[in-house]
């Protein structure tokens, strides 16, 4: 069967995600933890909008179900607005025109037309991933003419192939690629001439190259005659050409959502640095999404847990999609977990599929899973249109999403993973006064087979069941007529290691004039008013070196009433200019887990005999291996290099060099500050 053929290239992925899996776990829940969790929702700390494509699933045409009225009306049920076809690594071997797959299997009715029409029928869009493999651009562009020309389908987005950086280039080869040239450099070629032929056809399309996922294998590895890493060769060839990338992502672990935020950032700093001018407007589309974690729960509550949070977590972040993997998949190891059995099946919907003695078998065919509920919870609590806004907690277990509505009312998202403490919670709102009265409460629990809807308790406290989902929907008790608009999309200019200047369109008036803009930082869930002006451009000052900042911008007119935060502006400190030593760090090769890293150390100022090198790792889970050429230790997050006996004296303009392992489980910030005996250097 051809699940059997997919299941082996997942294992591949999940088998080397498995490999960079932190050994950090959070602090276990206790039953008698029942001291309030206090809850900070700050609707002055704006994130991203809601997109209409934001939750979606794919399809397969190897699944019989794909095109049924049932299978239909469950994703539209479920608040789907985007589904993938035609489905992972089939993709690269499936020709449209004759609706063939060779090497795999092909359902009968999962035709193009046919998934359509489901498509149709769910209220979705499309999202079809052109044969790369082994097809051709022409095929490709025969395609665009037939689903938007002949047909009318307006599909607005293709995909060129599906994970091509799998095709035996860097070892493991799980997608087919006929091409006798499997580099990076060929596939980005290709990428140029598919999106020319399909453009010809249908300008308004978008077309999508693959990427590799930050600190997900083979990310970051320069295989024998490449330039470059996967992505770096690609956005450099094909940049100009693509309207979005595409990501996949099997974390193989169930908290791993606190990766999203450095994830999608990496993902935007290659996109600068590589894909050539006005490559602000690159979108990013996570087209597969699973919690991969067969033992922990692919299909039973922790999984669902694991999926709403990363869900929140990745459309706040600003990816335009987030798709499931997959609609229907087949049932795979049988384990129990939280009470329930767990079939390790990737699928939002049972395929009523049994184990190949027949002793365990799924439910009937399209019985939600818990994953199908976390996503339900998600279209309910984050519509299209709604705007993120920060929300945190102060306790490991929950976790907390927050999404304020354009009407103003806001709706807050609660995540208790914890397996045996109801947790209360106290919610404290900045920025946002609740109405008084009952809010709408939506809750899905450990087991449950539909969400709960009801109109109970209070705005700001809440006790939460163990391994539930709880979504509070909160009416504003002020008005928000009159208020100014919100302030455009800032920009960032003339960054140094301790300012940076920030300029936005102005807002709107609303009843009375705009008197000032105030620049917020978002610290956590926290904002810290950077400073406030009467005009469009405002340079902060007091910066901490090699930082990254994300703030907003707030208009307050005459009256004091203020207007809902811009969109997010981020980013990242330099070091000095000038400075009594400078240091470069060049990262000489990389496993995606690890990186040999070499550091040149060069004194400006006074000779010195003896030297000390500090710096710290951005995240918990990077770590010191091993190092060279000096004395290492690390200490917490610091690490100290000492010079040795041959090195220690360093005359002015001398340097010296030394190299280190440095390993990593999670996306791969690189350190940026470095003290060389106290004095901050400047990077080269």
């Amino acid at each position: 069967m051809p699940r059997t053929r997919l299941r082996a290239a997942l294992a591949v992925l999940l088998t080397l995600t498995a490999l960079n899996a932190p050994t950090a776990q959070a602090p276990a829940a206790h039953a008698d933890d029942t001291d309030p969790v206090t809850v900070t929702v700050n609707a002055r700390a704006g994130l991203a909008t809601v997109p209409e494509t934001g939750l979606g699933a794919n399809h397969a045409i190897w699944d019989t179900n794909l095109g049924t009225d049932q299978t239909a009306d469950l994703l539209k049920d479920a608040g789907t607005k985007l589904l993938r076809y035609p489905g992972g690594s089939y993709s690269d071997i499936y020709h449209w025109a004759d609706h063939t797959a060779p090497g795999g299997y092909v359902a009968p009715n999962t035709d193009f037309d046919t998934f359509m029409r489901g498509v149709r029928r769910t209220g979705a869009q499309a999202m079809v991933t052109a044969n790369y493999g082994t097809g051709t651009a022409e095929e490709a562009a025969a395609w665009v003419r037939h689903a938007n020309v002949v047909k009318g389908y307006g599909i607005t987005y293709w995909e060129i192939g599906n994970e091509n950086y799998g095709n035996g280039h860097y070892g493991a080869a799980w997608e087919a690629d006929d091409h006798a040239d499997k580099s990076p450099a060929e596939y980005a070629r290709h990428v140029v001439a598919y999106a020319d032929a399909m453009k010809a056809v249908d300008p308004a399309i978008k077309i999508g190259a693959v990427l590799t996922t930050p600190a997900n294998w083979p990310d970051a590895i320069v295989a024998e005659g490449d330039s470059g890493s996967w992505n770096e060769v690609v956005l450099s060839i094909a940049g100009p050409k693509i309207d979005f990338v595409i990501l996949h992502w099997y974390p193989g672990a169930l908290d791993r959502a606190g990766h999203v935020p450095d994830m999608i950032q990496l993902t935007r700093e290659q996109l600068a640095e590589h894909a050539g001018p006005g490559a602000e407007r690159i979108g990013i589309a996570m087209t597969e999404f699973n919690t991969g974690s067969s033992s922990n729960g692919t299909n039973t509550q922790p999984g669902a847990l694991a999926a709403a949070d990363a869900y929140a977590t990745l459309l706040a972040n600003g990816v335009f999609t987030v798709d499931w993997w997959n609609v229907h998949n087949g049932i795979g190891a049988v384990t129990e977990v939280e009470g329930h059995t767990d079939y390790g099946d990737f699928g939002l919907l049972s395929s009523a599929t049994c184990t190949s003695d027949g002793t365990v078998c799924e439910p009937a065919l399209n019985t939600p899973f818990a994953p199908y509920y976390a996503v339900q919870m998600v279209s309910r609590f984050a519509r299209p249109g709604d705007r993120f806004v920060r929300a945190a907690t102060g306790q490991a277990k929950v976790s907390a999403h927050a999404a304020r509505r354009p009407d103003g009312d806001l709706a807050v998202l609660l995540v208790n993973t914890s397996s045996d403490t109801s947790y209360p919670v106290e919610i404290d709102y900045v920025g946002f006064s609740p109405a008084s009265g009952a809010p709408t409460v939506l809750t899905h629990t450990n087991g449950a087979t539909s969400i709960t809807t009801s109109a109970t308790g209070s705005a700001t406290a809440r006790t939460l069941p163990p391994l539930s989902l709880t979504t509070l929907v909160v009416r504003s008790g002020a008005t928000e007529t009159g208020r100014p608009g919100a302030p455009g999309q800032p920009s960032v200019t003339a960054v140094t290691d301790r300012t940076a200047t920030i300029t936005w369109p102005a807002a709107a008036p609303g009843t009375r004039p705009i008197a000032k803009y105030e620049v917020l930082r978002q610290n956590g869930a926290v904002t810290e008013q950077l400073g406030e002006t009467t005009g469009t451009t405002f340079t902060v000052r007091n910066l901490r070196p090699g930082t990254r900042y994300t703030v907003n911008v707030i208009a307050r007119d005459g009256g004091g009433a203020q207007s809902w935060p811009s969109s997010p502006l981020t980013f990242t400190t330099g070091t000095p200019a000038a400075s009594s030593c400078s240091v470069r760090l060049t990262v000489q090769s990389d496993w995606a887990s690890g990186y040999v890293g070499a550091l040149d150390i060069t004194n400006n100022g006074a000779p010195l005999n003896g030297w000390t090198l500090s710096f710290a790792w951005p995240r918990p889970w990077q770590s010191l291996g091993s190092g060279w050429n000096a004395v290492w230790t690390q200490e917490g997050s610091t690490v100290k290099v000492v010079n040795e006996a041959g090195n220690g004296s360093l005359a002015t303009g001398a340097s010296a060099t030394v190299g280190f392992v440095g390993n990593y489980t999670g996306p791969n910030v690189l350190p940026s500050v470095f003290t060389l005996n106290g004095a901050v250097c400047s990077s080269t």
